[in-house]
């Protein structure tokens, strides 16, 4: 005997899994080695040894058998399991297609939608310090005293702010580690040898933007890419663009046909950025060409974003704002800042003027919505035809159990006929994916990377994904179809039961409704589509030409003279010169106008730089005062119009009453002339906000929009190009339709409204693909009372009436509930726009009609033909 006792513990569970047989010579084995072990090493790795060889131990031939089962390494039980499934899922064709089809389907529309959410989730997470990065939003507001900054609503900041906050940011606070800024894009005509573009994606940026950001870096040094002035770095787009193979470091491009600029960098940004860019030049560049905007905090240009030091608190660094803009900020007016992290600045941020489209996270909850809908049908497809099937099992489940099998094992027979009919769906679903994913790409005009499904982490989470829609899937079924009593069976007694037929009726009133609810949503988002093609803008974008001349000083010199020209072309109805037109960028400006109590109130606005022309071109509506005119030569200088909404703004109910007052704006001091009716120059996504519009100098106007008449556009457009080129060679005639480039704010509803179509119609299509089957079973069960009704005179309509009278019973009652459900849901997302449709129950009345119609065209194909057949055939085959 030695005092040396290996771990108890590990000894119990060595008893508890050990066959009995064996147990105790294994055992002394091991207890007699340990012992000597300690005696010659140390206990600990004794211990270990010993913890070691009984974990090996856990093997077939060695482990205890569980309760139900003869012996646990019985391979051939299994593999018995596996026969019987495939031989039920071949001898029964028609419902295995089903399930089959079913399930696969629903599979691949998760995947695909699930390749959609995710790329949607992982915007800017390439970044290493994603954790770690925030951008400033702004808040610029009036005169008026505000007591609590912090209540002021999120959407009520902007992330356009000034060029100062950010040297102050890095200044006060000892968290940020790098500060970056780049600018609102800008227009260049960019030259290179025989190659001439306008680009109008080009920003400005501080040399600090890899510090912060993570891009690819091609080629050049990204420590001094961005230091000198006059140097640019491009994107691998524009790179290759100019360059082709040709090496760009050290290259130079030709900048508006004069200013040689050294490419210094080449990057590559993935698509899954919150914003983005063809080309930076170097921030110093800028500041040379107007350095005192840098330290102007009431200059809008620039957008703020940096980093902290790891362990930072961000809620004592937000504290700390009052105290930083009390040391910080020079100007008047009320202006506040908040931080928001980089991983809400696509899905989360309510915040304005944003550098880049944003994400919807309403469109994500629909998607996923969609996607558990259609494997949800597709799984009750499963149960339902399993159970249906029921009576045509019993025998075999009866005469097993007569035989000697256990309740647990009928279980696993089933469960493993269940799921595999899930692993050959799910062999069915990768092709579809694989076939699906282009489409997909194509439809949402995303990249959507495919390779990450097939890591190791992704596959065993696919496999694990697969074996619970199985159990899922099959679980009822095994558990009711184990149940059978035999001998209730074999005296052919046996009925289904009441609670197995009222599962499958609320079943099939679920996927009644969940297709109702898909069809509503379809009609819905199409409807609000069409509602934003054709709502009334307050102006005519339609038949108008705009030619972006990106602030070209030769252009800007000879516009008057291009207008003239432009204007004689017999197509050429109207013609005029703005900063922006609608759906374009534009400004902000701090204005004051005389309130009706008669002191100035100051503002900030939106600001559209025009000329005399501009609203006769663009057809809207003057309800007050008049426009600019050249028959008032000052109009350029103290003249300026407002919207309805900006009248609103200072104070006036009646729009004609601010017609007269004085106004300051940008250096600008005179009176308001008039007033024009509000026009929706950004999207129906949101409400008009005021407006002040002023007369355009030279230096600030950059589009000619020319309105149309013509039945031939593209020999219009030959023959204003030629005039364009023989007034301004050296710019290309770069031009867009106004309406196209309105509505392409829509681009993404309208790409939303696709895939939702397609993925809506497939879980249609997969419940309609359960009806079927539902449908050849509960005929096939009234084959005989068929048989008996025809040959007592019943006519085919009523053969065909009683055969779908519960399906459709069942149909009524879903609407229920798939009517209020879908209204609440839609009602949410078109809480998305400004301007939207009200849900009227027509669309309700629709929908469910298109469902019926498909539920009865879809079980017209077996019960007609039931109903036409011979009734003798089917007497005599009972």
């Amino acid at each position: 005997m030695s005092d040396h006792r290996p771990p108890e513990w590990m000894l119990r569970l060595f008893r508890w899994f050990c066959h009995p047989d064996y147990a105790e010579d294994i055992e002394g084995d091991l207890v007699e080695r340990f012992v000597r072990r300690a005696e010659k090493k140390d206990v600990s790795t004794a211990k270990w040894l010993f913890i070691k060889e009984i974990l090996l131990l856990l093997r077939p031939g060695i482990v205890r058998s569980p309760g139900g089962f003869s012996e646990f390494n019985q391979y051939g039980m299994i593999k018995n399991y596996f026969k019987i499934s495939l031989r039920n899922i071949l001898r029964h064709k028609t419902f295995s297609a089903l399930n089959i089809a079913g399930l696969s389907v629903g599979i691949a529309s998760c995947i695909l939608i699930l390749l959609y959410v995710n790329n949607e989730r992982s915007y800017d997470t390439y970044h290493k310090q994603y954790a770690n990065t925030y951008r400033v939003l702004h808040y610029y507001g009036n005169q008026e005293e505000i007591g609590d900054f912090q209540a002021i609503a999120k959407s009520d900041y902007i992330v356009w702010g000034n060029a100062p906050v950010a040297p102050a940011l890095k200044s006060y606070f000892p968290e940020v580690q790098s500060v970056f800024r780049f600018t609102s894009p800008s227009p260049w005509l960019v030259s290179y040898k025989n190659k001439t573009f306008s680009e109008n994606n080009i920003v400005f940026a501080d040399s600090t933007a890899f510090e912060v950001f993570d891009w690819s870096i091609i080629a050049g040094d990204p420590k001094t890419a961005l230091v000198r002035p006059n140097t640019i770095v491009l994107t691998k787009k524009l790179a290759e663009k100019y360059f082709g193979e040709e090496n760009p470091i050290g290259q130079t491009l030709i900048m508006d046909t004069e200013d040689p600029f050294e490419v210094t960098g080449v990057i590559d940004i993935p698509t899954n950025s919150h914003f983005s860019f063809d080309a930076m030049i170097s921030m110093t560049t800028f500041k040379s060409m107007r350095p005192e905007i840098f330290d102007n905090w009431g200059y809008v240009d620039f957008y703020t974003y940096f980093t902290v030091r790891p362990g930072a608190n961000v809620d004592e660094f937000a504290a700390k704002v009052p105290d930083f803009l009390e040391k910080n900020f020079t100007a008047s007016f009320n202006y506040y800042v908040r931080m928001e992290p980089l991983s809400e600045a696509y899905l989360h941020s309510e915040a304005g003027r944003q550098p880049g489209p944003v994400g919807s996270l309403n469109n994500i909850f629909i998607f996923t919505s969609v996607a558990i809908f259609i494997l949800l049908i597709a799984c009750i497809n499963f149960m339902n035809l399993s159970t249906a099937r029921s009576v045509e099992r019993a025998k075999e489940v009866a005469i097993r159990k007569t035989i000697g099998s256990l309740k647990s094992a009928l279980i696993f027979q089933f469960l493993v006929e269940a799921m595999l009919v899930s692993f050959l769906a799910a062999l069915v679903a990768i092709g579809l994916v694989l076939i699906g994913h282009p489409y997909l790409e194509l439809l949402s005009g995303k990249s959507l990377p495919i390779d990450w499904l097939f890591t190791l982490k992704n596959a065993v989470l696919g496999i694990f994904s697969l074996l619970t829609l199985g159990l899922i899937a099959g679980s009822y079924p095994a558990f009711v179809l184990s149940g059978f009593r035999p001998v209730s069976v074999l005296k052919g007694s046996f009925k289904t039961s009441s609670s197995g037929i009222w599962l499958r009726k609320a079943l099939v009133s679920l996927q009644f409704a969940l297709s109702v609810i898909l069809l509503v949503g379809t009609a819905v988002v199409y409807s609000q589509l069409d509602y934003l093609r054709n709502h009334d803008l307050g102006f005519n974008p339609d038949r108008v030409l705009v030619i972006d001349y990106g602030y070209d000083s030769i252009v800007q010199r000879k516009i008057e003279v291009i207008k003239r020209a432009m204007k004689q072309h017999p197509d050429v109805v109207e013609a005029s010169a703005s900063r922006a037109t609608p759906g374009d960028f534009f400004p902000h400006a701090g204005t004051g106008v005389e309130e009706p109590s008669g002191e100035m109130s100051y503002q900030s606005p939106a600001i559209y730089e025009i000329d005399e022309d501009f609203v006769s071109t663009f057809q809207m509506n003057l309800i007050a005062g008049r426009t600019f005119s050249k028959d008032f030569p000052l109009d350029s200088s103290n003249a300026l119009m407002l919207n309805e909404s900006a009248a609103r703004l200072y104070g006036y109910t009646d729009p004609a009453d601010v017609v007269g007052k004085s106004f300051e704006q940008w250096g600008r001091k005179g009176k308001v002339i008039g007033v024009i009716q509000d026009f929706n120059y950004v999207s129906l996504h949101n409400k008009v906000e005021p407006l002040s519009l002023r007369y355009g100098t030279r230096g600030n106007i950059a589009m000619l929009s020319l309105r149309l008449n013509s039945d031939n556009y593209a020999s219009t457009l030959s023959e204003l190009e030629e005039i364009w080129n023989q007034l301004v060679p050296h710019r290309p005639f770069d031009n867009h339709f106004l309406d196209q480039n309105f509505n392409a704010q829509y681009e993404a509803d309208a790409r939303f409204g696709v895939i939702f179509t397609i993925f809506s119609g497939l879980a249609v299509f997969v419940a309609c693909l359960g009806l079927f089957g539902l449908t050849i079973f509960s005929t096939a069960q009234r084959t005989k009372e068929v048989g008996i009704r025809k040959v007592l005179g019943a006519s085919t309509v009523s053969i065909v009436r009683l055969l779908s009278r519960d399906f459709l019973q069942l149909f009524v009652l879903s609407l229920s509930v798939s009517i209020p459900l879908s209204w609440y849901i839609m009602t949410r997302w078109l809480e998305n726009f400004a301007y939207s449709i009200s849900i009227g129950w027509e669309i309700f009345v629709l929908s469910s009609i298109v469902i019926l119609v498909i539920s009865l065209v879809t079980m017209s194909m077996k019960t007609i033909g039931t109903a036409l057949s011979n009734p003798v055939n089917a007497l005599r085959d009972e």
